[in-house]
């Protein structure tokens, strides 16, 4: 079946985020505290509140962040600015994303970006990939957080493509695997910490080196 799109999650995906909440969160807590763990118990105290219904994100991240430093004895004071949403217009790229996203624009695919954030704090991610997608959603647009269905129906609707002729490329199981496939979506899974499979996703990659050529071999599959 012809890949016309390619969909990807942002952050995880694209953009190092669990680097930029710990680089954020590090400082305020004691010295010699586990970065991957932290990053970790982040990510399960975000997918709780999102399930509490939907939030800005930089509200989200606001909260959670605060959340996450009173559970860790590192409480800050209702009027500190949290440092969460101020820190993700310096997260960065993974070293490779920029030359997968430019191969994948010169075999002609169109690129969407379908993310849990709000669309300016995307905004500032953008420039940092080196290329602009055809088509961003976000969660400020379906007004729901991934693993919920929206930002998949509302890309849908918006370049009116079918699941069968689009790749859903993420770093989360739980958010972007399971969801997409029941939707019909071919999923890429990038496995960057060697998880065990819950899911059973169409490929499986460490990172987004080779993501252009099986993007390639599943188009003329």
């Amino acid at each position: 079946m012809p890949v016309d799109w390619v969909t990807f999650d942002c952050y995880g995906t694209l953009i190092d985020w669990e680097r930029g909440i710990t680089d954020a969160l590090l400082p305020m807590l004691p010295p010699g505290t586990d970065r991957g763990a932290l990053a970790e118990w982040y990510i399960a105290m975000e997918a709780q509140f999102e399930r509490e219904g939907y939030r800005l994100y930089k509200d989200v991240l606001d909260r959670v962040g605060r959340r996450v430093l009173r559970s860790l004895d590192a409480p800050i004071p209702d009027e500190m600015t949290s440092p969460l949403p101020s820190s993700l217009a310096d997260w960065q790229p993974f070293p490779e994303v920029r030359s997968s996203l430019r191969a994948l624009i010169d075999q002609g695919r169109y690129l969407a970006i379908l993310s849990n954030v709000d669309r300016d704090l995307l905004e500032l991610s953008i420039g940092r990939l080196g290329i602009r997608p055809d088509v961003m959603i976000t969660a400020e647009d379906s007004r729901s957080y991934k693993p919920a269905p929206g930002h998949w129906q509302r890309f849908l609707e918006r370049t009116g493509t079918l699941p069968e002729r689009a790749v859903h490329v993420g770093a989360s199981q739980y958010h972007d695997m399971r969801p997409a496939a029941a939707l019909g979506f071919r999923t890429v899974f990038i496995d960057r910490h060697g998880e065990t499979l819950e899911t059973s996703p169409t490929r499986v990659l460490p990172d987004l080196r080779t993501l252009p050529g099986v993007i390639a071999e599943l188009a003329e599959s």
